[in-house]
C-alpha cells in the first residue's frame, strides 16, 4: 500500500493494516510526520512534537489494543504526556514538564495509539476562536482565512487537513463541538463521568 492511500483509511482502518501487516506502526508514524511537515505550516495546527518519544513508543512495544500502531495527537492542554512539555497555549507554562502520563494518555496508550505530537489550543482553552500569543493562530483547512474554532481547534485541524484521521480534543462548553462544526468533522463528546 502506497502512503498516500493511508489518508482513506480512518482510525479503525489504520489498526487493520498493521493487524493484516500490510503496514508497520512505523511505516504509519513516518506516514504521520511527513503530513504533519507539510499541511501544519499552513494550519499551524501543532503546538509539539514528540517524534523521538513515539518512535522510543513503538521499539519498547504497543498494547495490542483496537487502535495497535496508529498515530496520534493529543491536545496541548488538560493532558500530559510524560517527559514532555504541555503548555495549554500559554507562554507562561512554556517550561512546564510533565512527570508522568496523565490517566487518559494512559489509556490511549493501552489503545495502541502512538502518540507524536500536540495540538494547538487558545491560552487556558478560554476562547471558540484559535490563536495564542504562543502559538499564533490555527487556520481552518477548508478556508485559511476563517478559524478553525475552538478550543479543540488544532485537533479539528489536524483531522479536516489530513495530518491524521482522529485527534484528541475536550469539551467543557463546546471546545469538541465548536470545531467540528467549523471543520466539517464529527466531534464526539463523551457524556459525564464516561472520562476521566
Amino acid at each position: 500500500m502506497k502512503p498516500t492511500s493511508y489518508s482513506q483509511c480512518d482510525g479503525l482502518g489504520l489498526a487493520e493494516l498493521v493487524r493484516r501487516k500490510d503496514a508497520s506502526p512505523g511505516e504509519l508514524l513516518d506516514w504521520a510526520i511527513a503530513n504533519a511537515a507539510a499541511i501544519n505550516p499552513k494550519l499551524n495546527c501543532i503546538a509539539h512534537t514528540h517524534y523521538d518519544e513515539a518512535r522510543a513508543q513503538i521499539a519498547a512495544g504497543l498494547a495490542p489494543g483496537a487502535f495497535h500502531g496508529v498515530p496520534f495527537i493529543i491536545k496541548d492542554l488538560g493532558v500530559e504526556l510524560a517527559g514532555t512539555v504541555t503548555s495549554a497555549g500559554s507562554r507562561a507554562f512554556s517550561d512546564r514538564v510533565a512527570p508522568c502520563d496523565s490517566e487518559l494518555v494512559s489509556r490511549y496508550k493501552r489503545a495502541g495509539l502512538v502518540i507524536f505530537a500536540k495540538s494547538t489550543s487558545p491560552e487556558l482553552g478560554l476562547t471558540f476562536t484559535m490563536e495564542s500569543k504562543a502559538f499564533g493562530a490555527t487556520r481552518n483547512p477548508w478556508n485559511l482565512q476563517r478559524s478553525a474554532g475552538g478550543s479543540s481547534g488544532g485537533a479539528a485541524a489536524a483531522v479536516a487537513g489530513d495530518i491524521v484521521p482522529m485527534a484528541h480534543a475536550s469539551d467543557g462548553g463546546g471546545s469538541i463541538r465548536v470545531p467540528a462544526s467549523c471543520t466539517g468533522l464529527f466531534g464526539l463528546k463523551p457524556s459525564r463521568g464516561r472520562m476521566p
